[in-house]
C-alpha cells in the first residue's frame, strides 16, 4: 500500500468509527502532514481518495470535512467495528455478562430503543438544580478540599442522608453513615468486609446481575436461593442453605427488587432478620430503589429490624435524584470499620463536588415534591406497559405486578428463547434485558426485562408491538407438543 492509500484508510477508519464524526472538520493538510511526518503533495492525494470515496468533502476557505452520509448508509456499529455485535453475541450464545451488558449499553447509546436500558429516564432528573448548586459550590472553590472528600464523606451530606432515613422512619447515627461512588461500590466495599475468597454467598435468583458478577470478581461462591414473584427470597431455603452447606453472607433486594420488582411485606423482613442473627450471618441490603415506592407509604428496611449489626444497607442517588454524580453511602453495621478501611484503599475518596451539589438539593429544593412526581409517572407507565406487553405478546405470556421502580418482568412462553428475542430486537433497533444474565444456569431463558421508565411514546409502543410479533414468530417454531400447552 502506498503512503497515501496507508494514510487514507487510517482516517477512513477514525470516521467509521466515529472518533471524526459527520460534520465535523478534520485536522488540516499542514496538520497532518506534521503529525504523520508526511510530505504535503501525498496527504493531498490522501484526501483527494477519500473526496473521490465520498468520506470527505472540501468547503472553501475552511478545509476539509466529513461528508454527511444518507440515512440508508448508515450502519450501527461497536468501537470494534462489528456491526450489530450484541445480536451476533446473542446468537452465538457465548454469554460474558459484562460484555453483554455493555454492548447493549452501547447500542442505546446509538439510538436503540431503551426497553433494555438499567438506568431511569434521564429527562426525570433536576439536572438544572443540580448543575446550579455545583456552578455555584465551584465559584466558592475554598469550600472544596481533600478533607471534605476522605471518607466517610461530607459532613453536610451525611447529615442529609441521616435526616431522609429519619423522615423515612429509620432513626440511623449519621457517624456509621460512608459516602461511596454510587451504590455498586457501597455493595462491593460491604461484600469485601464481610466475607473472604471463597467464601459461599446466598442471592436471590433471579438477581441483578451486578451482585453476581461482584461475587465471581472477589473469587467467591455463589448459591441461588428460590424467589417468589411476589413473597420473595424462600426464607426456609435460605436457612437450609445455611446450616447445611455453611453461607457466609447474603446479598438481597427486598424492595422494588431488580429484575421483578417485588416489595416484601415486612413480616417478612422481620423474619429474615430475626434468622439471620440466630446463625450470625450478614445481609448485604441494596436498598437503591427505596424511595420509588407507588403506594402512600414508604417502606421499611431490613436495617429498620436489625438490632445486632448484621444487616449492611447499600442506597444511592443515583435511581432518584442523578446518576451522573454517582453518590451513594452506607450504613454497615458492626462492619463499618473495615467498609471504611476499604473505601480509603480502593478509591480513597468520593468527588467533594457532587456530594455538595446533592447536599445542597436535599437542603433547598424540594426532593419530596420531585419524588411524587417521579412515582406517579412510573405508576402509571407501569401500567401502561403491563397492558401493552399482555397485549401484543403471545397467549401464556405473564408480567410482574412492580411495586415501585422502573423495571417490568416479562415470562415468555416456553418456546420462545430470551437470547434469541434479544438478537432479533437488535437488529430493528431495540434493546430489552436478556432473563438469561439475571442468573447463573438458564433457569430464566424464557424471560426478558424492560424498562418503563421513558415517556410511553409512539415509538415506544411500536417497539412493544415489534417485540410481540417477534416472540410470536418464534412461538410459532415451537414443536407442536410444545404449541400445545401454551
Amino acid at each position: 500500500m502506498k503512503l497515501y492509500e496507508s494514510l487514507a484508510a487510517d482516517i477512513a477508519a477514525q470516521i467509521n468509527q466515529g472518533v471524526i464524526r459527520e460534520g465535523e472538520r478534520i485536522p488540516s493538510v499542514r496538520q497532518t502532514s506534521q503529525h504523520h511526518n508526511l510530505s504535503v503533495s501525498t496527504v493531498i492525494r490522501a484526501f483527494l481518495l477519500l473526496e473521490s470515496r465520498g468520506l470527505i468533502e472540501s468547503r472553501p476557505q475552511s478545509g476539509y470535512f466529513v461528508r454527511r452520509r444518507p440515512a440508508a448508509l448508515a450502519q450501527v456499529q461497536t468501537p470494534c467495528g462489528e456491526p450489530l455485535a450484541a445480536a451476533e453475541m446473542a446468537r452465538g450464545r457465548t454469554l460474558d455478562t459484562s460484555e453483554f451488558v455493555l454492548t447493549t449499553l452501547r447500542s442505546i447509546h446509538e439510538g436503540s430503543v431503551p426497553l433494555g436500558s438499567p438506568y431511569p429516564d434521564p429527562a426525570m432528573f433536576p439536572w438544572a438544580r443540580l448543575n446550579q448548586h455545583a456552578n455555584s459550590i465551584a465559584r466558592r472553590s475554598s469550600q472544596i478540599a481533600i478533607s471534605t472528600d476522605l471518607p466517610p464523606g461530607n459532613p453536610e451530606l451525611i447529615r442529609q442522608i441521616a435526616r431522609r432515613h429519619l423522615e423515612n422512619g429509620l432513626a440511623v447515627d449519621s457517624a456509621e453513615i460512608i459516602v461511596t461512588t454510587g451504590a455498586t461500590e457501597a455493595l462491593n466495599l460491604c461484600l469485601q468486609a464481610v466475607a473472604p475468597a471463597g467464601s459461599l454467598i446466598a442471592v436471590e435468583t433471579p438477581t441483578y446481575y451486578a451482585l453476581l458478577q461482584a461475587i465471581e470478581r472477589m473469587q467467591m461462591r455463589v448459591i441461588e436461593i428460590a424467589t417468589d414473584p411476589v413473597e420473595g427470597i424462600d426464607l426456609e431455603a435460605l436457612e437450609r442453605a445455611i446450616v447445611e452447606q455453611g453461607v457466609a453472607a447474603c446479598m438481597v433486594m427486598p424492595n422494588f427488587q431488580n429484575p421483578q420488582g417485588f416489595q416484601m411485606s415486612d413480616e417478612r423482613k422481620r423474619a429474615m432478620v430475626e434468622m439471620l442473627t440466630r446463625h450470625d450471618v450478614p445481609a448485604i441490603e441494596n436498598d437503591v430503589y427505596h424511595e420509588l415506592y407507588y403506594g402512600d407509604v414508604h417502606p421499611s428496611s431490613l436495617k429498620n429490624y436489625d438490632t445486632r449489626g448484621l444487616v449492611l444497607h447499600c442506597n444511592s442517588f443515583s435511581k432518584t435524584l442523578s446518576p451522573a454524580h454517582r453518590i451513594g453511602w452506607t450504613l454497615p453495621g458492626r462492619y463499618r470499620a473495615q467498609v471504611e478501611k476499604l473505601k480509603f484503599l480502593n478509591t480513597l475518596n468520593t468527588a467533594a463536588l457532587p456530594q455538595l451539589a446533592i447536599a445542597e438539593y436535599l437542603r433547598n429544593d424540594g426532593y419530596d415534591y420531585h419524588l411524587r412526581k417521579v412515582r406517579k409517572t412510573y405508576a402509571q407507565q407501569a401500567s401502561i406497559m403491563a397492558a401493552a406487553v399482555l397485549r401484543f405478546f403471545p397467549s401464556g405470556t405473564g408480567v410482574s405486578q412492580p411495586a415501585g421502580g422502573y423495571l417490568l418482568w416479562v415470562t415468555l412462553p416456553d418456546g420462545v428463547q430470551a437470547l434469541e428475542l434479544y438478537a432479533r430486537a437488535q437488529e430493528r433497533g431495540i434493546s430489552i434485558g436478556a432473563g438469561n444474565i439475571f442468573a447463573t444456569g438458564d433457569a430464566f431463558q424464557h424471560c426478558i426485562r424492560l424498562n418503563y421508565s421513558y415517556p410511553w411514546t409512539a415509538e415506544v409502543e411500536t417497539a412493544v408491538r415489534t417485540l410481540g410479533l417477534l416472540a410470536g414468530e418464534l412461538c410459532s417454531n415451537c414443536t407442536p407438543q410444545k404449541r400445545a400447552n401454551l
